[in-house]
């Protein structure tokens, strides 16, 4: 039976619900139960444990092990096995010896097995514009029961018939339910939920639990699931937010034609980021691939009010003045425009960060990181990038120079926005 819980409510009152039905649920004797929820780009669970082999029992051991550990933690929940108990089969182990001795092989035993039990088509049956298989083999009488099977004939062409239970060792056991299998290899997925915590802790939790258990000969255990893609996307991640930050820079060093500006500019992403971090705090936003594309989408944002305001520095000392005059006039007169592109960025973003609607969960982390990175970097750009700039920057202020009919210089006041005047000599 499949229940399907309505998408209302935090994240937290979720949890409580699913919490209660994992105790109500185990309190049914016989009820097994699973809980799942929906994860970005993703289907795996949280959690899974890979183990790797090609013996059966020795990989149905060794996943037993790993179950009884996790279930030891209440932080996992929902731990399931691939190899459940299956339906019960018939074995049949061929002796090759024996078989050779009477001028047979395996194949040949096998193929007339199989031909029996399971049965050949003949031909085809051709009823108007239909083909319908004539499928020949036994009678249900002859291959319903384990005596029948052993008394299969398997050279019915010979003088002298042979039986099965004469050439191998008919056995009645359980099968598996399923056979999963990785790179060519026979594996056994242990999955599990988390009842609380992230999944960084979880897995550094599961990784030191099952640190000193020793696997059989043949058999290897790696932690996969959620944790292996997260590792995975956060490197490819990490490579797109330097590539970003890098092409912003390239971009920043041909317009101002300078090494030193874009360098200054560039301390407003850092910036961004203490506010990234300080927003996913309050807010109890989990670090996801959705968080790092809103950083990716900030290395291009937070840097606009740096250019607007180096860029007008650079523009008032060309003019004629101070360095720290300049920088106080572009700060004065960039200040209105700074909080104006802000605000309305902010605002824009607002009803995303609210998580209203469907499909929130999507949403609205990438708009916390942006709206934090983006209000923080606000005002500490206007403190940070011109004390930055005015350490940085070495470049002289543009004097009005004079000379008078010995050759002698005189520097008059930078703040005037007077041009050098030449000399009459």
């Amino acid at each position: 039976m499949l229940v399907a819980m309505k998408a209302s409510g935090t994240a937290a009152e979720q949890a409580e619900v699913i919490d209660e039905l994992r105790i109500r649920s185990g309190e049914i004797a016989g009820l097994e139960t699973n809980f799942t929820a929906p994860e970005l780009l993703s289907f795996d669970k949280p959690l899974e444990v890979e183990i790797q082999g090609y013996d059966l029992d020795s990989l149905r051991r060794a996943s037993d092990q790993v179950l009884k550990i996790l279930r030891q933690s209440d932080r996992f929940a929902d731990v399931e096995s691939s190899l459940e108990r299956g339906h019960p089969e018939v074995q049949i182990y061929f002796d090759q010896e024996r078989a050779a001795a009477l001028g047979l092989t395996v194949k040949q035993i096998s193929d007339q097995v199989v031909g029996k039990i399971r049965g050949r088509v003949a031909t085809r049956y051709s009823w108007r514009d239909r083909k319908i298989d004539v499928l020949v083999r036994l009678s249900e009488e002859e291959r319903q029961s384990i005596a029948a099977v052993r008394e299969l004939i398997v050279n019915p062409e010979s003088d002298r018939p042979v039986p099965l239970s004469s050439v191998a060792e008919i056995r009645v056991a359980e099968g598996p339910a399923e056979i999963r299998r990785t790179d060519q290899e026979r594996v056994a997925l242990i999955q599990a939920n988390l009842a609380y915590g992230d999944l960084g802790s979880a897995v550094m939790e599961a990784r030191t639990m099952l640190s000193g258990l020793q696997m059989p000969y043949g058999l290897s255990m790696r932690i996969t699931g959620q944790s292996e893609e997260m590792e995975a996307s956060f490197n490819s991640l990490l490579f797109a937010l330097g590539l970003a930050i890098f092409l912003v820079y390239l971009v920043m060093a041909s317009q101002f034609e300078s090494l030193l500006h874009p360098f200054v500019i560039l301390f407003s992403i850092p910036l961004a980021a203490v506010g990234v971090a300080l927003a996913l705090w309050l807010t109890d936003t989990r670090l996801s691939v959705i968080v790092f594309i809103g950083l990716i989408m900030l290395a291009g944002i937070v840097v606009n009010n740096a250019i607007v305001l180096v860029d007008l520095i650079n523009q008032l000392r060309d003019r004629g003045l101070e360095r720290i005059n300049a920088i106080r006039e572009a700060a004065r007169l960039r200040l209105r425009p700074i909080m104006m592109t802000t605000l309305t960025t902010v605002l824009g973003l607002l009803p995303m960060a609210l998580g209203l609607g469907e499909g929130s969960e999507m949403r609205t982390p990438m708009a916390i990181t942006v709206i934090g990175g983006l209000l923080t970097s606000t005002f500490l750009t206007l403190v940070i990038v011109p004390v930055m700039y005015s350490l940085l920057d070495r470049r002289k202020d543009i004097s009005t120079v004079t000379a008078d009919a010995a050759g002698n210089r005189t520097d008059e006041d930078p703040g005037q926005s007077q041009l050098p005047q030449s000399s009459q000599g």
